[in-house]
């Protein structure tokens, strides 16, 4: 694993307590009671997601909604991306008309999360380093920055916010970078990303939180929250 930024890689891209009542006399237990009876029948606070072949997990808050499998992959070709093999994506939008749209829209005013996990093609594997896993989505090293700008990329004002190398599993590591980009329509938009890798380098497991970076300071730790979730192998 290296820190250059040789190559390119194209990749394609559950929970209930128990409870145990003791008992007392009826007048001391009528109140509780009725409060874990409203309590038991709240919603749970998170939807649990994983991909159980890749060994992948996540939570998001319950609020925030499924995409459409279908249309967030036809989204994502729209986007540029392709697929080179067997890939699992999957998208949650905060928004109260959710949208596959959303998944690297400019003017999204609530947390939209992609998740990918895929395999990496034999030159993407032997290419592969920290450098590529920041620029998986969106360029962000120097060198990346500079060749997309030379290619007309239109994103300007690029800031790097945050950025760690991190081991949270067995045999994977990579990194989580938070960094904001302007778009053409002046908005301003924050990308929090985990990236990683398994020890071979034959995939890529990938959880990507953005938003408007109003948005951002305003969730940061409901966002935060998810990305730490972020679990590759045994649940």
């Amino acid at each position: 694993m290296s820190d250059g930024s040789d190559g390119a890689a194209e990749v394609w891209l559950v929970k209930y307590p128990t409870r145990a009542f003791t008992r007392r006399s009826p007048w001391l237990l009528a109140l509780p009671l009725a409060a874990l009876i409203v309590a038991g029948c709240a919603a749970p606070q998170f939807t649990y997601v994983a991909d159980s072949s890749a060994k992948t997990y996540f939570k998001v808050p319950n609020y925030w909604h499924k995409i459409d499998d279908t249309s967030l992959s036809s989204q994502l070709r729209r986007q540029g991306f392709t697929t080179g093999g067997s890939v699992w994506d999957e998208g949650f939008d905060a928004a109260g008309a959710p949208s596959a749209a959303h998944v690297l829209s400019a003017s999204v005013n609530r947390p939209f999360a992609l998740a990918l996990v895929a395999p990496l093609s034999q030159s993407a594997s032997s290419a592969m380093s920290y450098n590529l896993l920041r620029d998986f989505i969106l360029p962000v090293t120097s060198t990346s920055r500079q060749s997309a700008a030379q290619r007309g990329f239109p994103l300007k004002q690029f800031r790097l916010i945050s950025d760690s190398v991190i081991a949270p599993g067995k045999d994977v590591h990579g990194i989580r970078e938070v960094y904001s980009y302007t778009y053409p329509d002046g908005s301003t938009d924050t990308f929090d990303q985990v990236a990683l890798t398994n020890s071979d380098s034959t995939m890529v497991y990938m959880l990507l939180v953005h938003c408007l970076s109003t948005c951002y300071s305003k969730n940061t730790d409901s966002i935060d929250t998810v990305m730490k979730s972020f679990t590759v192998g045994s649940p």
